[in-house]
Parts: C-alpha cells; sequence; structure tokens
C-alpha cells in the first residue's frame, strides 16, 4: 500500500490538469498514488489522463456532481496511510509531500499538516503570498478564517479523515473551510514554514457569486462556533466581520465582470464588516475598500477594474513570473 493517497477532483480541467499531475510526480517523495476522480468532464480531460503512463495514477470517472462529491469518493478510493487533495489547476513544489510528511512524523500528536501558498493567476503571474505559522490547536485561528487559502494545501492522516468523516455536499461554498474546521476541532496542525502550493486564483463570474459565498461562510461559522468554548464565543463577531470584508474585496476583485452588483450590497457589506468588529476602524485599509467601493461606482466598474489591475502590476513587476 502507499504510504500517500492524492486526490484529484477533475472537472473539465484539459487546461490545467496534466500540469497539475506532472507536478505530483515530480515530488522528491514518491510512495504515492494519484486518484483522479473524472467528475463527468465533457472536455479531453479523461483523454489527457488517460494518456499519462504512470502506474501510480488511478482513474475514476462518474457523473458531475461537484468538487466535494468528487474529494469523497476519492477518498473511499484511497489506501493511503495520509490522504492529499489537489485541485486540478493547483501546483505544488517538488519537495510538498516530503516536507509535510516530516512535519507529521515529527509531530505524532498533530493530524494534519499544511505549508505556506503562493496565489497566482493564470498567467502564472504572483498575485501575493500566504504565510501563517499557526500550529497545535488552530481551532480559533480557523474560525477567524481559512488560513490553508485553498484545498490543495494540506497533508491529513487517515484516522484524522475517518474521524471526521466526508466533505459537506450540501455547501455550495466554502466546503473546505467547513472540513478545516471540523479536523482543527479534533487534531492539532502543524505547518511547514516554505511556499509549497501554487494556488491559481480562478476569476470567473463562477468564482465569485457573492451573496452565495457570503451566506455559506456565515452559516458555516455559526455551525463551527457552537462547538466552540467559552472563551472563543467572541470570535464569532470578528469572523463574521472578516467574512463581510472579503465580500467587499471579492467584489472589488470581479469588477470586470460583476459590473450589475448592486451598490447597496456591497457597502452593506462594508458597514457590517465595521459594525461587527468596530477595531477596523483603525485599519487604513477598511477606508481603502470604502473608497475604492464608491470610485466603482462613480467612474464606472470595469474601468475602476483596469486602474485597480495597472496598480496590481506596478506593484508587483518584481514578481514577474513564478515556476514550480
Amino acid at each position: 500500500m502507499p504510504t500517500i493517497s492524492v486526490i484529484i477532483p477533475a472537472y473539465n480541467a484539459e487546461k490545467t490538469i496534466l500540469a497539475t499531475i506532472k507536478s505530483v510526480l515530480k515530488q522528491t517523495f514518491s510512495d504515492f498514488e494519484i486518484i483522479v476522480i473524472n467528475d463527468g468532464s465533457t472536455d479531453k480531460t479523461l483523454e489527457i489522463v488517460q494518456n499519462i503512463q504512470d502506474d501510480r495514477l488511478k482513474i475514476f470517472s462518474y457523473e458531475n456532481s461537484g468538487a466535494s462529491s468528487a474529494r469523497n469518493r476519492g477518498i473511499t478510493h484511497a489506501t493511503g496511510d495520509y490522504i492529499s487533495f489537489l485541485d486540478a489547476d493547483d501546483l505544488w513544489t517538488p519537495d510538498k509531500l516530503e516536507l509535510q510528511l516530516v512535519a507529521l512524523q515529527a509531530h505524532p500528536e498533530a493530524g494534519v499538516a499544511y505549508s505556506w501558498t503562493y496565489v497566482v493567476n493564470a498567467q502564472g503571474e504572483l498575485l501575493r503570498t500566504i504565510e501563517h505559522t499557526y500550529e497545535g490547536n488552530v481551532y480559533g485561528e480557523m474560525l477567524l478564517r481559512s488560513f490553508l487559502t485553498c484545498g490543495s494545501n494540506p497533508l491529513v492522516k487517515r484516522e484524522a479523515i475517518e474521524s471526521v468523516g466526508e466533505f459537506d455536499i450540501t455547501l455550495k461554498s466554502g466546503d473546505d473551510w467547513d472540513y478545516w474546521l471540523r479536523l482543527a476541532y479534533k487534531w492539532n496542525f502543524v505547518v511547514v514554514p516554505k511556499h509549497q502550493i501554487f494556488y491559481l486564483r480562478s476569476v470567473t463570474s463562477k468564482s465569485f457569486k457573492l451573496k452565495i459565498i457570503r451566506d455559506s461562510a456565515l452559516g458555516i461559522l455559526d455551525k463551527a462556533i457552537k462547538l466552540a468554548p467559552q472563551e472563543l464565543q467572541y470570535l464569532k463577531n470578528i469572523s463574521s466581520s472578516n467574512i463581510y470584508g472579503y465580500n467587499v474585496q471579492l467584489y472589488l476583485d470581479s469588477l470586470s465582470f460583476n459590473s450589475s452588483v448592486d451598490i447597496k450590497y456591497v457597502l452593506g457589506n462594508w458597514y457590517n464588516h465595521v459594525l461587527y468588529n468596530p477595531k477596523t476602524l483603525k485599519d487604513i485599509g477598511t477606508y481603502k475598500l470604502l473608497i475604492k467601493i464608491l470610485l466603482a461606482a462613480i467612474i464606472s466598474p470595469k474601468l475602476m477594474s483596469s486602474l485597480l489591475e495597472r496598480f496590481r502590476r506596478i506593484k508587483q513587476t518584481r514578481n514577474l513570473q513564478i515556476q514550480p
């Protein structure tokens, strides 16, 4: 049996799936199996995967039912002592599995290892980096935000997976945060302080359904906070503020195609961002969000989107291209 099972849900991923799988095949730790769940793809995803010659690759095809269901199906096929999930458009550095496994073996009380993340766009340009150093009991930190950033990050012990069950397929958004919360409630986390995940920020209208994202996150928080000890209950308001603020940022990130979003909805989210955590008024970023919202309303969302993209490119000219 392999030590690690890598589960890759794939739906119409013909443009990225080959690079994703190659980033696994290049791992310095080689005792793994790759389980690709073809989630009803109608493009050439299945054909591309079937042409990869490696005995560690296993392919299973189902009718389309969403990423969470695909991950659950992958778990049922997994035989490894550790499980890692990888979205079909993300990449790993070659030492990702090796260093996360070493971290878990060095901390037998931990059930989850995670790493730092590069957030990139479709052109491979760096958008930002994510670095957290939370270890041990991280339930409080996970209540505040999904600090793992994406579903392609952690390596999880099989017994930890078995202790929390399946991904919640009823959630329309935030299913990975819900799962990390359930793991954090029962298990310690350990961090590999190195950027090992290349998370592709997919800027499409499907990825930016603002109200669905917000309401799902608030529902996940309501469920999770009930499990938190009394001394962590105060985090609910701060986390709610984070959710509303994140929804505002998503709006700004989606101006190029979400130009019809009601400005009152966005301002309402900004107001709740401040209402639930008045300390945000001490942060200059809070006022920058408001200014950007108002400018988008005045000069048009698409023009504001162009200006924000120009500023981003100027700020990050030193990070032109990143390759794993």
